[in-house]
C-alpha cells in the first residue's frame, strides 16, 4: 500500500477479506512523507472496514500511529536477533494472542523503532526490559488489531540474513565489535533453523523450544488465525 503508483484501498475494498497482516518494513512512520502517509492511510482503512488485523514489528508501529498514537527512535540500542525474556502483563496473561506462551519466553527481533505511547482503548500484553510494548491489542473504529514487536512470522535463517544485512549498524551500537562477530553469531542462527531441536546448538544462543520449534516460534499468529470469527466486527 505504499508503494509508487499502489491503488488506493477503502474500507469497503478491505472489507471482503477475512483478516490483514502486516510484517516489518524499513519504514519509519514518525517520518513525514508520502510513503508513510499511504501507509497510516491504509491502516485507518482497515480500522474502519472493521477486519481483523494483525502485525509485527512496524506492523505494529503503523497501527499505533494509525490509531493515534506515538512511535519513536529507541533511546538506547538496537533490539536484535533475539528479543529476551519477554514477560506478558497482567491483561495479557489471560488474552488469546498469547495463549500457550509460558511465563517468560524469547523471540526473533530486529528493531530500532518502539512504541512510545500507546493509543487510546489499547491494552499492554507483554513487554521486556528493552522495549515496554511488545505486544498489544489496539481497538479503534470499527477493528480489531493483535501485535508483536517482534517477529513470529520469521525463519532463523531470515533472522541470520537480516543481521549479515544490519552487520554495520551492529557494530556501531556496539552489539559487537567487528563484522566477522556478527557473522559468527548469523551462523548459528542458519545452524539452529536446520537443526532446531539440538540442544547444542539451542544452548551456545541460550534459547529453548520457544524460539527454536517453529510451531512455538509462530504461536502468536496461530491463535491470530483461530481468533478470526470472534474478532469480526463488521455485522
Amino acid at each position: 500500500p505504499s508503494d509508487d503508483g499502489a491503488l488506493p484501498l477503502s474500507a469497503k475494498d478491505i472489507a471482503a477479506y477475512d483478516a490483514v497482516f502486516i510484517t516489518g518494513s524499513p519504514l519509519h512512520v514518525y517520518e513525514d512523507s508520502p510513503v508513510v502517509d499511504r501507509q497510516l492511510a491504509f491502516m485507518r482503512a482497515v480500522f474502519a472496514s472493521g477486519t481483523p488485523s494483525f502485525g509485527s514489528c512496524a506492523g505494529l508501529q503503523v497501527a499505533v500511529a494509525a490509531a493515534g498514537g506515538t512511535v519513536r527512535r529507541m533511546p538506547q540500542r538496537l533490539e536484535a536477533g533475539i528479543s529476551r525474556r519477554i514477560t506478558a502483563t497482567a491483561q495479557g496473561r489471560d488474552h488469546p494472542l498469547l495463549a500457550g506462551r509460558p511465563a517468560v519466553w524469547d523471540a526473533p527481533a530486529l528493531h530500532a523503532d518502539e512504541v512510545e505511547c500507546l493509543p487510546d482503548n489499547a491494552l499492554v500484553l507483554a513487554g521486556n526490559a528493552v522495549t515496554p510494548v511488545q505486544a498489544a491489542e489496539i481497538r479503534h473504529d470499527r477493528g480489531i488489531f493483535w501485535g508483536v514487536q517482534y517477529h513470529p512470522e520469521l525463519s532463523l535463517a531470515e533472522i541470520a540474513d537480516a543481521l549479515r544485512r544490519e552487520s554495520d549498524a551492529l557494530v556501531k551500537a556496539d552489539l559487537a565489535r567487528s563484522e566477522g562477530e556478527v557473522e559468527e553469531q548469523a551462523r548459528l542462527y542458519d545452524a539452529l533453523d536446520c537443526e532446531p531441536e539440538s540442544r547444542a546448538l539451542q544452548w551456545r544462543l541460550g534459547v529453548d523450544g520457544e524460539l527454536a520449534l517453529e510451531e512455538r516460534r509462530r504461536l502468536e499468529i496461530t491463535n491470530f488465525l483461530a481468533a478470526i470469527p470472534s474478532l469480526d466486527r463488521r455485522a
